[in-house]
């Protein structure tokens, strides 16, 4: 059985004055991790896919959608 992984807490992000507007409108985020890739999700049936490299099986991911 494979362990969920603790749960870190997010540090909060003070958006600047010039951040401001931008703010408003879409959320930050701000993301510690060992590794990132671009990837565009492609049709599967009716749902998403998208293909990770084989060295991240049974690694934990985060998705965070950009448009």
């Amino acid at each position: 059985m494979r362990k969920s992984p603790k749960a870190v807490p997010a540090a909060p992000v003070v958006p600047s004055e010039d951040d401001s507007a931008l703010a408003s409108r879409k959320p930050r985020f701000e993301v510690y991790g060992e590794e990132m890739i671009d990837k565009l999700v492609k049709q599967c049936g009716k749902a998403g896919r998208v293909y990770l490299p084989p060295e991240w099986v049974g690694k934990s991911v985060k998705i965070i959608r950009l448009d």
